[in-house]
């Protein structure tokens, strides 16, 4: 099969024999993460998942990032709206649990800064590759907010306990080249190389595809958690509870205000979650 794209915004779908890329398409807001990237990537992945031709998938981001977080301006309005993000976050947390228990192999292709939400979706996929200039980090704490989206849960399980510690509670963005040890990233290439190398793991976990591959994630999932839907609920109650008795759209405020006033270098973080 040869190379057919479709552009659907704010998902461009790609299809190259059985491999589907789904590239988040907010590349002005270094796909910061809304309500309708979310559900176009929800609706995507049902798509791939219903088609028999595809075998694997790639996660990818247009523009200088794979995803920056969820974005802080919509936070804010869901908080004037709404009182807090909760309702949304509960929708992202769902989203990268589907990529984590889909019976598709989903492989992360990084570049650019996968920070905070970013990073969760890509804790949510079976495989990692990354750019080696990647800035990769939790970063939530640096805006006074806590995740939601799964990285309390799988981030310990992902890179080891104390790397995992280091993450969030410093909000430190690091290379992947730091992260290699871990076993979480499986290539680090350049940025060039990137797109080839996701095509190239995406390919091989293609050929093997087919009901044990898809029973096995499933057993992976299952039996190296401990009860994951719990910890993901606690997760979002947390969050709950810290928006609501600390004044974190005063923090987000501020940092957007810094933003504004002083455009920030493009090798630190990029304004959203």
């Amino acid at each position: 099969m040869g190379c057919i794209i479709t552009a659907q915004l704010p998902v461009i779908v790609s299809q190259t024999g059985p491999v589907r890329t789904l590239t988040m398409n907010r590349p002005q807001r270094r796909n910061a993460l809304d309500a309708h990237l979310v559900e176009a990537l929800d609706m995507e992945l049902t798509a791939a998942e219903a088609d028999p031709h595809t075998r694997a998938v790639i996660l990818a981001g247009s523009g200088r990032s794979f995803c920056a977080g969820a974005d802080l301006q919509y936070f804010l309005g869901l908080h004037a709206e709404l009182g807090s993000p909760i309702t949304f976050l509960r929708r992202v947390s769902a989203l990268v649990t589907r990529f984590e228990t889909s019976p598709l192999p989903i492989v992360a292709a990084l570049h650019g800064h996968a920070v905070a939400g970013g990073l969760e979706l890509a804790l949510g996929a079976d495989i990692v590759v990354a750019a080696d200039t990647t800035l990769i980090g939790d970063g939530h704490i640096r805006n006074n907010l806590l995740p939601a989206a799964g990285s309390s849960v799988r981030l310990p399980r992902k890179v080891g306990d104390a790397m995992a510690r280091w993450l969030a509670l410093t909000g430190a963005l690091v290379t992947p080249d730091q992260l290699a040890a871990t076993g979480w990233i499986h290539a680090v290439v350049t940025p060039n190389d990137l797109t080839a190398a996701a095509h190239k793991v995406a390919a091989e976990l293609a050929q093997h595809n087919g009901p044990a591959q898809s029973r096995f994630k499933a057993l992976l999932f299952d039996l190296t958690t401990m009860d994951p839907q719990q910890g993901l609920a606690e997760e979002l109650d947390v969050f709950d509870a810290h928006w609501a008795s600390n004044d974190v759209p005063a923090s987000l405020n501020a940092f957007l205000a810094r933003k504004t006033a002083t455009p920030a270098p493009t090798s630190t973080n990029s304004g959203q979650q």
